[in-house]
Formats: structure tokens, C-alpha cells, sequence
């Protein structure tokens, strides 16, 4: 069974309620860890905190959500062993799995609605990573380092 380590900032309160009640309405399992209104929640920690549940293995994905999706990107990207990518079309969120195994989402709320925000992280949980010539492509992700 799959589990969720969901984070929003500010900007992202409204659509991660949809999306949490979306969840809760179909049975999937989700850890929020954010605030739940729209006090200020700096962004770099709640992204910390959510690929930090996933780098460790509390949770099997995250899903960030801020105003743009982009700076939850490169937050989260810091932590190792996390590759997240902005998704804000289908198609993004089919490829990013596919090809690149990423075990973060990040989404634009200021970009894309909730209907389509629902599709979007339907297309990016249903889909697998496709391996073979993939694989070493996100062996190399991982061998990164600092420079």
C-alpha cells in the first residue's frame, strides 16, 4: 500500500484541502505535514520535512504543494536520495515517473486548478518506473555530488 507524505506552504493551503479530502474519500493513506490554514509555513521546511519522510522510508512518495511548485522543487532536491519534479501537465507527471523514478511531486497551486491537480497526482501514483536504460540514468542522479 502506498503512503503519502503530503506538505504545502501559505499559497497552497485551499488545494491541498481538496486534495486531502480527495484522499480521505478514496482510502489512500497520508501524512500532512503542514499547517492546515493559511498561516505561514516557510516552504524549505515543510519540503525538508516531506522528502526526509521519504528518504527515510516513512512514507513511499510526497507530494509538495506551493504557489509554483518550483521552489518545493529545488527544497526537496537538497535531501538525498529524493528526486522531485514540478508537474503541473499529465504528461510531466507520466514521464517524471517513468523515466527519472522521481518519489516527489511538486505541484503549482497558483498554476493549475484541483480537478486537474487530482489527474496529475492520479497519472503520477498509477504510473511505474520503467527501469532498464532509465536505471542507470538515476544511478548517475544519485552518484551527484556537490560541486
Amino acid at each position: 500500500m502506498i503512503t503519502i507524505a503530503l506538505g504545502c506552504d501559505k499559497a497552497a493551503a485551499a488545494l491541498t484541502q481538496f486534495v486531502k479530502d480527495y484522499f480521505d474519500k478514496i482510502g489512500v493513506k497520508y501524512t500532512h505535514l503542514a499547517a492546515d490554514d493559511e498561516t505561514a509555513a516557510h516552504y524549505p521546511n515543510v519540503a525538508k520535512a516531506v522528502a526526509q519522510s521519504v528518504s527515510k522510508g516513512e512514507a513511499s512518495v510526497g507530494i509538495l504543494i506551493c504557489g509554483t511548485g518550483i521552489g518545493m522543487s529545488m527544497a526537496a532536491n537538497k535531501i538525498n536520495g529524493i528526486r522531485a519534479a514540478v508537474a503541473n501537465d499529465i504528461f510531466s507527471a507520466k514521464f517524471t515517473k517513468l523515466h527519472n523514478d522521481a518519489n516527489v511531486l511538486c505541484l503549482g497551486a497558483r498554476v493549475i486548478g484541483p480537478e486537474l491537480a487530482l489527474e496529475i497526482i492520479d497519472t503520477f501514483l498509477k504510473t511505474k518506473f520503467e527501469g532498464e536504460r532509465h536505471a542507470l540514468r538515476v544511478d548517475m542522479i544519485s552518484k551527484l555530488e556537490n560541486l
